[in-house]
């Protein structure tokens, strides 16, 4: 079994946070990011036990900006 690292991010909602895997798709939540970290891992190898990764790349992170009325920002 091989050991393979996976970006996770992160976005708080409410009183949840919520945990993505781009790589593979998988999301899960969690009261806090540690929590959210690691139901987001049971969700991913659950997840690869049935559809393995044969290729996992890397994904590009950027930002980039809008333009909207009353913006908020959390």
């Amino acid at each position: 079994m091989a050991t393979i690292v996976l970006t996770a991010v992160l976005q708080q909602e409410e009183d949840v946070y919520v945990a993505t895997c781009p790589e593979v798709g998988t999301v899960s939540q969690g009261p806090t990011v540690e929590q959210a970290l690691a139901n987001l891992r049971e969700a991913t190898e659950l997840y690869l036990e049935e559809f393995p990764l044969f290729r996992a790349s890397r994904p590009l992170l950027t930002t980039f900006e809008v333009t909207a009325e009353e913006a908020v920002y959390a």
